[in-house]
């Protein structure tokens, strides 16, 4: 495998989650893949899970790990081709990607959305930047319209707690104080296009993902309809897609609670704005698995590194 960019990049999902948790049981058992060998970590955007996970995943793995934050120690580069660049920024992405491939062996990116400029989100400037120009293999850590790395971790997850032949599996809208991307639900929902699940996407109206990514899938305006006899919630705030970018509804009424939750385990990306997006009686419950996967995190990334490295 050359790159991990998308959830499309899993040639098959239950072999990679079976890898996936056995690294799990013995996560040092294939250190020697990466000996003498580095990763980059690249933060456009902040990061906890994410940051601490990939470079667990690398260490696990043998290889030594470089963290560089763009936001706050890196040039700003410049992504347009023919700028005259007699402004604000210093270096252009043709030189920052052929260097750093030069310092290292696999680079990893995070780079979030504007929610500005639909069609320039969409083009993954960052992340096909670096795809283009560098020659070593580049793995999203999420980007502008994806998050792979938390969509395999919440297959993991699922895979885990799932108990069904066929489980009821909701993706749900909460409120959120600022607009956010549409990442995480859109490559949830495509990690749910792999599995044998009974799918329903719930959202006020207004809030519609991209059409191509949601097509043939279940959408159900009422939530209390739609998370009846779930097995399993995810919670999670995005902005406006039709209306790009924008916070059309801030409804409370659709914060998760206990009694929406029923017996249906709660799954949520983290960070989490608590009695905002979720009560505390139900994040603080025995049904909540938001540490399990954030810690799938770690396993997630190890997977995919394993994979580059193997190949």
């Amino acid at each position: 495998m050359k790159h991990y960019l998308s959830v499309k990049d899993i040639d098959s999902l239950p072999d990679w989650v079976s890898e996936a948790r056995k690294l799990k049981s013995n996560p040092r058992a294939f250190e020697y893949l990466g000996k003498g060998k580095t990763i980059c970590l690249l933060f456009f955007n902040n990061s906890l899970r994410t940051r601490l996970s990939t470079q667990k995943a690398a260490l696990n793995l043998g290889m030594e790990v470089m963290v560089m934050n763009f936001g706050s120690e890196g040039w700003q580069l410049e992504f347009e081709d023919g700028v005259v660049m007699n402004q604000g920024k210093s270096e252009h992405i043709k030189e920052a990607t052929k260097v750093v491939s030069q310092f290292c062996d696999i680079v990893a990116i995070r780079a979030f959305a504007s929610l500005t400029n639909k069609e320039k989100d969409e083009a993954e400037v960052v992340l096909n930047g670096f795809t283009k120009f560098a020659s070593i293999p580049v793995v999203n850590m999420e980007s502008s319209v994806a998050h792979p790395l938390q969509a395999l971790a919440d297959a993991i997850t699922l895979d885990e707690q799932n108990t069904k032949a066929k489980p009821k599996v909701v993706l749900s809208w909460a409120p959120h104080p600022k607009a956010l991307p549409h990442a995480v639900a859109n490559s949830f929902v495509e990690m749910m296009q792999l599995q044998d699940v009974d799918f329903v996407i719930t959202h006020p109206e207004g809030y519609e993902l991209n059409p191509q990514i949601t097509k043939d899938m279940v959408i159900e305006y009422n939530q209390k309809k739609a998370c009846k006899n779930a097995d399993f919630i995810y919670v999670k705030n995005w902005s406006s897609y039709s209306d790009y970018g924008k916070v059309l509804s801030q409804d409370s009424d659709w914060m998760m609670t206990s009694e929406k939750l029923g017996n249906a385990k709660f799954m949520h990306c983290l960070p989490v704005r608590r009695n905002v997006v979720v009560e505390d009686a139900v994040l603080d419950g025995e049904q909540s698995l938001v540490i399990e996967q954030a810690n799938n995190r770690t396993f997630a990334a190890q997977v995919v590194l394993k994979k580059i490295l193997e190949s």
